[in-house]
């Protein structure tokens, strides 16, 4: 088969749909509801390359149409899937893509990707809503997830944002979109739980066993397959939540039906990069008792490790088994965060006072409200020999800053001061995607000017490049900020 989707369509070949062989107790097929006279608002070319798609095909109406939910491309099977969760601590039940819609899986030049719509109409899971993604919402994801690409943090990503003028009702009138996102795979830990808790046991071993032969082959060759599966997704986990920590990401729904079984950052709802650096940060306005806070993630992730785990169980068949397979996530976590915070200082390699050092920096940020991004960034052009008085101004207790500078000139000292910028400004990016720079573009969209989304799409796709030009997407956020509220509506 030819690396590149044809002009005309995608050609049914292309689709492998293997999700669709699971059975009908895994999803309902349907079709996407027409979105009223959709436009672009947005379109991913960089990842459109990726997967193989011609710049002629992606151009076309006929590829608006598509991904807008108006026509079903040849060889795809749209369906939602079943899932359930856990949410904010509490057992949920039955969810389900509620306004998601699979179109199948895509073979391309990057291996097989879903193809799925969010937003594009009513499923038996929605659960008394819509079905339909706003503008907003849509733009917020579609950034993010491409942001997240760029810093290198495993991610779903998205191909398109689609507009229409057709009016929905969240807290006030706002207008549709729909997103198109694609991943390996978008099943989830809920995915597990679901069918675990409604004693399906024979859908949970099919379903684990899909898993294990198309995503962790290794998985199969282990003395007990479903417990090399739970370490394995514990493992990757882990990793995530070290991605997530050192940039100042915080994901303000971590329900087990928001989880990715590979891995991935998914659902982007509520989220944000921290501006202050605030260990206890709360990004979810809905969320009252403060479960996601920044400093509370790597727990809450290896809680829904263990809710998996549980899920697992009848196919285990064996709880210590289960517990033991959950124990690489407190070795993994901490070890990889420590690796990326050393090389965010600029230390290539490891010594014992490094840790300390780390603890160090983290309390000195927290106590004097330092913008964590900014200073990471500045850290780069940081000297035993200079004044430091750029990096100095971020900080208002000026004495605890010398002493931190003290100690870690002594440290950074030997080391190639060339090869320890080069780390540097490979590790700390000058771009994040701010609440307010998303904000920014979303009021520009809702008056049809997409010029604010397709710069941050460039800025996110390159956050370590220095672009001069856009050196005020760089700055500190404006006063108005501290004041965006993201729910989990948004």
């Amino acid at each position: 088969m030819s690396n590149t989707i044809s002009v005309a369509t995608f050609p049914a070949q292309a689709w492998r749909n293997s999700f669709a062989n699971l059975g009908d107790a895994f999803f309902t097929r349907l079709q996407p509801q027409a979105l009223p006279d959709p436009y672009w608002v947005s379109r991913n070319h960089s990842l459109a390359r990726e997967l193989g798609l011609e710049e002629n095909w992606f151009a076309s109406q006929e590829a608006l149409d598509s991904l807008s939910g108006n026509c079903v491309l040849p060889g795809s099977e749209p369906m939602a899937s079943v899932y359930s969760g856990h949410q904010f601590g509490q057992w949920a039940g039955q969810l389900g893509d509620g306004r998601a819609i699979l179109l199948g899986e895509l073979l391309t030049p990057q291996g097989q990707r879903e193809i799925q719509l969010k937003g594009a109409g009513r499923t038996p899971y929605s659960r008394m809503g819509d079905g339909r993604a706003v503008l907003r919402s849509s733009i917020r994801e579609y950034l993010c997830s491409e942001a997240m690409h760029g810093l290198g943090i495993a991610t779903t990503r998205a191909l398109g944002v689609s507009g229409s003028d057709a009016a929905v009702r969240r807290e006030t009138i706002e207008t549709a979109a729909v997103v198109t996102r694609t991943a390996p795979s978008f099943i989830r830990f809920g995915h597990f739980e679901h069918f675990s808790y409604t004693e399906q046991h024979e859908s949970l071993k099919v379903l684990a066993d899909y898993v294990i032969d198309n995503f962790y082959p290794d998985c199969r060759d282990a003395s007990q397959p479903y417990a090399a599966l739970l370490q394995a997704v514990s493992e990757r986990t882990a990793y995530l939540m070290a991605d997530w920590q050192s940039v100042g990401f915080c994901h303000g729904v971590m329900n087990t039906d928001n989880m990715s079984i590979l891995g991935l950052t998914v659902d982007y709802g509520p989220f944000q990069f921290l501006d202050v650096f605030d260990p206890s940060h709360v990004c979810n306005h809905s969320d009252n008792q403060g479960r996601y806070a920044y400093n509370k993630q790597p727990n809450m992730a290896y809680w829904n490790l263990f809710c998996l785990g549980q899920a697992l169980l009848p196919l285990i068949d064996d709880q210590e088994l289960a517990l033991a397979a959950l124990e690489p996530f407190k070795t993994i976590f901490p070890e990889a965060l420590e690796n990326k915070m050393r090389a965010k200082l600029g230390l290539p390699d490891s010594l014992v006072e490094d840790k300390e050092l780390i603890e160090q920096t983290f309390s000195l940020l927290a106590n004097n409200k330092v913008d964590y991004t900014i200073f990471w960034r500045k850290l780069a052009s940081f000297t035993p020999q200079s004044g430091h008085e750029g990096l100095r101004d971020l900080f208002y207790d000026r004495e605890s800053f010398n002493a931190w500078a003290t100690t870690y000139s002594q440290r950074i000292s030997p080391l190639d001061a060339s090869a320890r910028v080069k780390l540097m400004q490979k590790t700390n990016p000058k771009f994040v995607l701010r609440n307010h720079l998303g904000e920014e573009a979303i009021r520009a969209a809702k008056l049809k000017d997409y010029s604010k989304v397709e710069t941050l799409l460039m800025l996110m796709q390159s956050p370590f490049d220095e672009h001069p030009e856009h050196e005020k997407m760089a700055g500190l956020p404006p006063d108005w900020a501290a004041s965006i509220e993201i729910s989990c509506s948004s």
